[in-house]
């Protein structure tokens, strides 16, 4: 099979492009040209497959509460949005529920339908605790983070900590041991704590800029110290809610696309009307669709996809490559999946993204097949 179009690589644009689709496998990347060697354009423009690092639901379903029928909904709905590689992000809750999860969802990760899970919380600061449910907050637990990564069996992938919290430190240390990336985020740590959490192992800023002490030019806080950590990916929700679009050009000026991931933080509003909801037992209203918890008003996560995360970072002043870069080819390598997915390379999964001029999606390829 070949596609055709303007082909989006990790370093440049191929504006006259084609894939090359051997069976699951991307096998040629190249310029098409004519039968007298002239280039030939194609139509539309040919993305890599999205890579959600940070994702509650959509479509009107949730994957916070362990219920794998309305996860493989909300991923379903997801893929349809471009996003051929996805995260299930589950906020603070009893560890009853945490583990109920984790069994709930290993088939799921076992065919492929999500990259696996991430906890955000509940070890989280309850000063920022932002939407996540302040009654499940509480210090790691050596036993309790040891079970539940012997209950998951490889299907947790991630966890976000606050690294000011007692325990903390040994946490994230014992994430990295058993291969789980450790993300800092909702947190109100000093600039010192957090780059202690980074030395211990932590490798990912959980919607950086948001649920965390705001920055100051004499106290800068965890995300002067993120952006600032070479070994560091920084999450960046791009609605135009949650950031400013010159907060998030400012910020991937200063991590450059290669330590930047675009995420969508979406819950099971994404793609439906405004109205009220749930998220974590909490009530959430979404008006013009922004999505604010009922009690405080506080951003409840999002009503993001990322292909619209992708339009508004080329508004925001990204270079659409580097854009790219951020939605699939570096969270991917968060992972562990570079070489495997997230870019169009030869040799890598045939997970594409077809887009029409103005980047909205027109049908979207996982693993060489039409969805």
């Amino acid at each position: 099979m070949r596609l055709r179009g303007r082909v989006v690589t990790p370093d440049r644009v191929i504006e006259q492009g084609y894939l090359t689709i051997d069976g699951a496998t991307i096998s040629a990347v190249g310029t098409e040209t004519d039968a007298d060697g002239a280039a030939t354009a194609g139509s539309g423009w040919l993305v890599p497959g999205f890579v959600d690092l940070h994702n509650h639901g959509g479509g009107g379903q949730t994957f916070t509460t362990g219920d794998p029928d309305s996860a493989r909904q909300a991923a379903a709905f997801h893929l349809a949005h471009g996003t051929t590689t996805l995260l299930a992000s589950l906020v603070s809750s009893p560890v009853e529920l945490m583990h109920r999860a984790v069994r709930a969802y290993a088939p799921l990760v076992a065919d492929g339908t999500l990259a696996g899970l991430h906890f955000e919380g509940p070890y989280l600061s309850t000063v920022r605790c932002g939407a996540q449910n302040p009654a499940y907050l509480r210090d790691p637990d050596p036993a309790e983070v040891s079970d539940l990564l012997d209950a998951g069996g490889g299907t947790i992938r991630m966890m976000t900590i606050a690294p000011e919290r007692r325990g903390a430190l040994a946490a994230i240390g014992r994430l990295t041991d058993a291969g789980v990336i450790a993300a800092i985020g909702h947190t109100d740590a000093d600039y010192d704590q957090t780059l202690a959490a980074v030395d211990a192992g932590a490798r990912v800023g959980t919607h950086v800029f948001n649920g965390m002490r705001p920055p100051h030019h004499r106290e800068p806080g965890p995300v002067f110290a993120l952006l600032g950590a070479a070994p560091v990916v920084c999450e960046f929700v791009a609605d135009g809610v949650h950031l400013h679009d010159g907060t998030l050009r400012f910020a991937a000026t200063v991590t450059g696309p290669g330590r930047a991931a675009l995420v969508t933080d979406a819950m099971a509003a994404a793609g439906m009307p405004d109205g009220r909801y749930e998220l974590g037992g909490q009530s959430v209203v979404v008006a013009d669709a922004v999505a604010r918890l009922s009690r405080d008003g506080s951003i409840a996560g999002s009503t993001l996809t990322m292909d619209a995360a992708l339009r508004q970072a080329v508004r925001a002043g990204i270079d659409l490559v580097d854009a790219c870069r951020m939605a699939a080819t570096t969270p991917a390598g968060v992972l562990g999946l570079a070489g495997t997915t997230g870019a169009l390379v030869a040799g890598q999964r045939a997970d594409v993204v077809e887009l029409d001029d103005e980047l909205r999606v027109r049908r979207v390829m996982r693993a060489g097949v039409w969805q």
